[in-house]
């Protein structure tokens, strides 16, 4: 299920929720809903808003890191392409081949993770099997250059190196379309929240306001949801992990080699 219908779930059921504690106070006795039992109400329902605005704020902080992390490791990413594309032009024309294998690897990248659909049930499993495909591919090529001068042999090193860096950032990717997203802890925090407004229904008497108010917390509660599901998949929806670092890197290596993988 996408994020979008998921926090109009949250939200239709938590209104449920106000709204049964509104039939619940209109129906019962009045003696269950005041004096003693109403401060009971009260106190849970406090009790009730202290767990959910501290779990739910630590999962958007938690699914926040997740996004800002991403980021990071696409500005890595960026820089270690470039570092080096650098070194196999310093190397010489022998790796003319490999920076042009490395312009594709680049394009194909950024269509995989951002061009592709992920509600594909195999996305993350795909994009893991490229990343190490795309490691070893660089590491075997590296193998096949023979250097013939001191430089050249310090150039490989250098290059060596950075492909393990640039292996590191691109698994570290595509380990984040695997959803960190908890379910159960986050439908029990759904399940506090519907408690809580049927509370806060049975302390409120029947009204249009108080369905209005009841519906505003809803959309609340499910635009926090929202915000957990979505940035805990930083490569798709309204707050995705930019590719901009990666499409500079891309168009400064493709400068008079011509158009490579098809991208816009």
């Amino acid at each position: 299920m996408s994020a979008e219908k998921l926090a109009v779930l949250v939200a239709l059921v938590v209104f449920a929720g106000g709204a049964g504690g509104l039939i619940l106070q209109r129906n019962l006795p009045e003696h269950f809903t005041t004096g003693g039992p109403r401060d009971m109400i009260g106190a849970v329902s406090g009790l009730l808003t202290l767990l959910l605005a501290l779990v739910l704020g630590l999962l958007i902080w938690t699914a926040y890191g997740v996004y800002s992390t991403q980021n990071v490791a696409v500005q890595t990413l960026a820089a270690k392409l470039l570092q080096l594309d650098l070194a196999l032009t310093d190397y010489g024309s022998e790796a003319d081949g490999g920076r042009a294998q490395l312009r594709q690897d680049l394009a194909k990248t950024l269509d995989q993770i951002w061009n592709a659909d992920q509600e594909d049930a195999e996305f993350a499993a795909k994009n893991f099997s490229a990343a190490i495909n795309n490691l070893r591919h660089k590491e075997g090529y590296l193998q096949t250059l023979t250097p013939s001068t001191d430089e050249q042999r310090q150039t490989l090193a250098s290059a060596t190196q950075t492909v393990e860096a640039i292996g590191q950032a691109r698994l570290q990717m595509s380990f984040a379309l695997l959803s960190p997203v908890s379910y159960p802890l986050l439908f029990m925090v759904v399940g506090w929240a519907v408690i809580l407004f049927c509370a806060y229904g049975l302390m409120s008497k029947t009204s249009p306001m108080s369905f209005i108010a009841l519906l505003f917390g809803a959309i609340a509660v499910a635009s926090g949801v929202y915000l957990i599901l979505d940035l805990s998949s930083p490569y798709s929806g309204i707050f995705r992990a930019s590719p901009a670092p990666l499409e500079q890197v891309l168009a400064f290596m493709s400068q008079g080699q011509g158009t490579v993988g098809g991208r816009r």
